[in-house]
């Protein structure tokens, strides 16, 4: 499922989510290689006027939420609850 709501600029969510799974599966990938016994709480991409925050779902790891934000006026602690 795929939302967006307000901003003044216009993110292909599709395109978005699809690139956004390739990385989640490379940290995954990552994490087993390692044979770190862990799990993905979230990746921050920060960009010079977007901040991109992808977190897995506890229930299945195999979703994620992905949020865009305005780097000037996001709030990222917020965000990440």
């Amino acid at each position: 499922m795929l939302a967006s709501e307000g901003g003044g600029w216009r993110l292909d969510l599709e395109a978005a989510s699809a690139l956004n799974t390739q990385v989640v599966k490379a940290k995954l990938q990552a994490i087993e290689t390692l044979g770190l016994d862990d799990a993905i709480q979230d990746v921050l991409i920060t960009l010079g006027k977007q901040l991109h925050l992808i977190r897995p779902l506890e229930a299945n790891p195999a979703m994620f939420l992905y949020v865009a934000l305005d780097k000037k006026a996001a709030n990222l602690g917020m965000a990440r609850l």
